[in-house]
């Protein structure tokens, strides 16, 4: 899977940004471009990891709501 990713140099911060704008500009930051790619890549990979079965066949009642800021 190739995945558009677009690395910044953040002078506030002294790191670099990776972002990915077709996950839901999923990013993560690293001390290098390496670095930053690689959390990056953690990042997607939990991201798209599925959920676990048992929050799926939980019986429990859940609410759900949404919040606006």
């Amino acid at each position: 899977m190739n995945i558009r990713v677009i690395l910044e140099w953040d002078e506030e911060v002294k790191a670099f940004s990776a972002t990915c704008p077709e996950l839901n500009y999923i990013s993560s930051c690293g001390d290098t471009t390496e670095e930053a790619v690689a959390n990056l890549k953690e990042a997607i990979q939990l991201l798209l990891e599925p959920m676990p079965d048992h929050f799926l066949n939980s019986q429990q009642i859940v609410n759900t709501i949404e919040v606006v800021i």
